[in-house]
């Protein structure tokens, strides 16, 4: 009785699933190699790196993941003693700004970049809490100097601890020349960005108006301003 020979295991299944990897690869690097490269979304040599904007990008995602953490230090600090993010900044803002000369409303808003209005809505909440009192200034009496209240210091007192140690560990991975470094980056980024979003709502396209019969006395309503 003869046996019938065992054919040897084939190795094609394996080869083939090698096969299909290097052709689904092939394939990818093919498609990639097609794409354009994404327009620059700036043109500045300064920010350009070979040519290329990745850099910029990076930069600029960054900076929104670090003022997204920030504004949660800030919130936390804020909730910590009672207030919301901005009025927790108006009153400590208020409480180092008098330590170093009287500060009025104006001068509060050029420092914190807001508008005057806003400050002063913001203003008018602390001094209802009992938080903030607004004195004439007896130099010039058109003028009002913002002071902390006694209740207000004991707030701020109360957070200054833990504080200073979550500050202490935010900023601790820089130097003091990397502090001042920044700081002057920073006051120049705001500045830049101001006339940035200027331009921005210049060269935006104005939506249609539409007509109003002539003997329709409705207006429009006003836009708010929001900060």
């Amino acid at each position: 009785m003869s046996r019938s020979k065992v054919a040897p295991l084939s190795k094609t299944p394996a080869l083939r699933k090698s096969e299909k990897a290097a052709v689904k690869t092939g394939a990818k690097t093919a498609i990639k190699a097609k794409l354009p490269a994404p327009a620059l979304t700036t043109s500045r040599k300064a920010l350009l790196v070979d040519g290329s904007d990745h850099a910029f990008r990076q930069l600029v995602h960054t900076l929104l993941a670090f003022l997204a953490r920030h504004e949660t230090v800030r919130e936390g600090h804020a909730a910590a003693i009672g207030l919301a993010g901005i009025e927790y900044t108006v009153l400590i803002s208020v409480k180092y700004l008098a330590a170093e000369d009287h500060v009025s409303v104006r001068e509060l808003a050029a420092h914190l970049h807001l508008s005057g209005a806003f400050i002063t809505t913001v203003s008018n909440k602390l001094q209802q809490m009992g938080l903030l009192d607004k004195l004439v200034d007896p130099a010039d009496r058109r003028r009002l100097r913002l002071t902390v209240t006694q209740a207000g210091d004991a707030l701020l007192a109360s957070l200054n601890p833990t504080q200073r140690q979550v500050n202490d560990v935010q900023f601790d991975c820089l130097s003091a020349d990397e502090f001042h470094q920044l700081l002057g980056s920073v006051e120049r980024l705001v500045e830049s960005s101001e006339r940035a979003i200027a331009l921005q709502r210049y060269l935006q396209p104005r939506a249609p108006e539409t007509s109003v019969p002539a003997d329709d006395d409705t207006r429009p309503a006003r836009r708010k301003k929001i900060i």
